[in-house]
C-alpha cells in the first residue's frame, strides 16, 4: 500500500456514513494516533498470522522488559484523580537496587542522620513518560540507575496504573497544563524535599515545561537539572509525520473528527485493534524506531505499552498536542544543566523540535542520536543512559565515580 493510497483510504473511511463502512480503516486511525501519525506504508508481512501470534506470545512470556517494580505510592491530583508512582531508593550497601526501601526502614535513619542531625534529603530523579506509554518505558534507564540514585517513576493520568482522569470522565478537556499540575502532586507526595532532576520523554517533557510554567518557584528552589528526550515546546500541528503534503493535509482534515468518533465507540475499536494486530505492529514499529535491527522483544514491548492505552484515552489526549505551546517557559531552565536528546529519524517529535529548544537554551547539551526514532530510550538505551548519567554527575546527584549498570 502506497502512502497516498493509504491516506485516501483513511479519508474515505472517515467520510463514510456509519461504522460498518469505516471498518478497520477507522479503527486503524486510533492506533496511528497513538504514534501521532497516519497514512503510512506498512511493511510486507511474510509469515503466517498464526505463527506471528505465537511469536508475540513467546516474546510476552520471555521478555523481561517492564518487570522492574519499586515501592508503590499514590498521589492525588487537583481533580481527585489518583496517580500511581513507584520509588527506587538508594542502596546503602552492596550497590544493588533495593527496589524501594521505605524511609522508615532500619537503613533509612542511619543514612539520613549524622550526629543527631537530619542529613540533607537525597537528590530525586523523577521520570515522566510519553503519550500512550507508561512508567515502564524507562525500563533500561531504571535498571541502570537502580540503587545508585533515588528515582520516582509515575504513570500519567489515564495511563498505566494511574486512575482514569476524573475530570475527563466528566467531559472536561485535558491539557498539558493539567499534566504539569499532576507532576506537582507526584513530587509533593513522593519527593517533598530535596533537589530534583526532572526527566521527560515526549509528552513527559511537555509536562515538565508545564510544571515550570505554573510553579517557577519550585523550578528555582529545587530543580537541579532537566532532561528533555524526544519532546517539543510547541508547533506540533506542523509536523508532517514523514508524509507527503497531500497526505498530511488529508490526515489533518479528517483526524480530529475520526478520533472523536472512535472515542465514542471504544469497545468496537478495541475489537478492531485486536483483529488487526499485524497492521498495528507495522505502524508502531514505523513510528517508534529508526533502525532495522531493533531487538524483537523490545519491539513487542513497545507494542504492549501502546496497546494497553484505551482508544478513548488516545482520543481525549490527542487535541492537547496541537494546543501545546510552552516556548515562553523555556527561559526558566537556563540556570540549570539541561540535556536535550532526540533521534535523528523521529517522525513524531522531529529532532528539529529539540534543536528549537536548544536555541532557547544555549548552554544545554544537545544530542541527536543517529539511526534512532521516537522511542530512543528503548532503541538506543546505552546512549540515553550514558548521557543521563553524565547529567546526574554535572548536577551533583551522584559522585563521578558511580557507574550506571547496563
Amino acid at each position: 500500500m502506497s502512502e497516498i493510497s493509504a491516506v485516501d483510504a483513511v479519508a474515505t473511511a472517515a467520510s463514510a456514513a456509519g461504522w460498518r463502512r469505516a471498518g478497520i480503516a477507522g479503527a486503524a486511525i486510533g492506533v496511528i494516533a497513538a504514534g501521532a501519525a497516519a497514512g503510512v506504508a506498512v511493511e510486507r508481512l511474510t509469515v503466517g498470522r498464526g505463527m506471528r501470534k505465537r511469536a508475540r506470545l513467546a516474546l510476552d512470556a520471555t521478555g523481561p522488559y517492564g518487570s522492574l517494580r519499586g515501592l508503590p505510592g499514590r498521589a492525588t491530583a487537583d481533580d481527585g484523580t489518583e496517580l500511581y508512582y513507584e520509588i527506587d531508593e538508594v542502596d546503602p550497601g552492596s550497590g544493588t537496587g533495593t527496589g524501594g526501601t521505605p524511609p522508615g526502614s532500619a537503613a533509612g535513619p542511619r543514612r539520613r542522620r549524622l550526629f543527631g542531625r537530619k542529613a540533607p534529603a537525597p537528590v530525586t530523579v523523577v521520570f515522566s513518560h510519553g503519550y500512550c506509554l507508561s512508567q515502564d518505558s524507562w525500563h533500561f534507564q531504571r535498571a541502570a540507575l537502580r540503587g545508585i540514585v533515588r528515582t520516582v517513576h509515575w504513570d500519567q493520568r489515564s495511563h498505566g496504573r494511574s486512575e482514569r482522569g476524573r475530570a475527563q470522565a466528566q467531559g472536561v478537556h485535558v491539557g498539558i497544563d493539567q499534566l504539569g499540575r499532576d507532576l506537582k502532586a507526584v513530587i509533593d507526595a513522593a519527593a517533598p524535599e530535596g533537589p530534583l532532576v526532572l526527566v521527560g520523554h515526549s509528552m513527559g517533557g511537555m509536562t515538565i515545561m508545564a510544571l515550570a510554567d505554573q510553579y517557577p518557584a519550585l523550578m528555582r528552589d529545587r530543580v537541579a537539572a532537566v532532561a528533555f528526550v524526544g519532546t517539543s515546546s510547541g508547533k506540533l500541528g506542523e509536523v508532517n509525520f514523514g508524509l507527503p503534503v497531500a497526505g498530511v493535509n488529508a490526515v489533518r482534515r479528517v483526524l480530529p473528527g475520526v478520533l472523536k468518533a472512535l472515542g465514542s465507540q471504544a469497545e468496537l475499536v478495541e475489537r478492531g485493534r485486536r483483529a488487526t494486530a499485524d497492521l498495528f505492529a507495522g505502524l508502531i514499529k514505523r513510528y517508534s524506531f529508526g533502525s532495522r535491527d531493533v531487538d524483537p522483544a523490545v519491539e513487542r514491548f513497545a507494542e504492549r505499552l501502546i496497546e494497553s492505552t484505551p482508544i478513548d484515552v488516545v482520543a481525549e489526549f490527542y487535541p492537547a498536542f496541537a494546543e501545546h505551546d510552552k516556548s515562553n517557559a523555556l527561559p526558566l531552565f537556563r540556570d540549570v544543566p539541561v540535556l536535550i536528546l532526540a533521534g535523528d529519524k523521529d517522525l513524531v517529535t522531529p529532532s528539529s523540535h529539540s534543536e528549537a529548544i536548544a536555541d532557547q537554551l544555549p548552554d544545554a547539551e544537545l544530542v541527536i542520536v543517529p539511526d534512532a526514532g521516537h522511542l530512543v530510550m528503548l532503541e538506543h538505551p546505552e546512549t540515553v543512559t550514558d548521557r543521563l548519567a553524565d547529567l546526574l554527575v554535572r548536577a551533583g546527584a551522584v559522585p563521578e565515580s558511580s557507574e550506571a549498570r547496563g
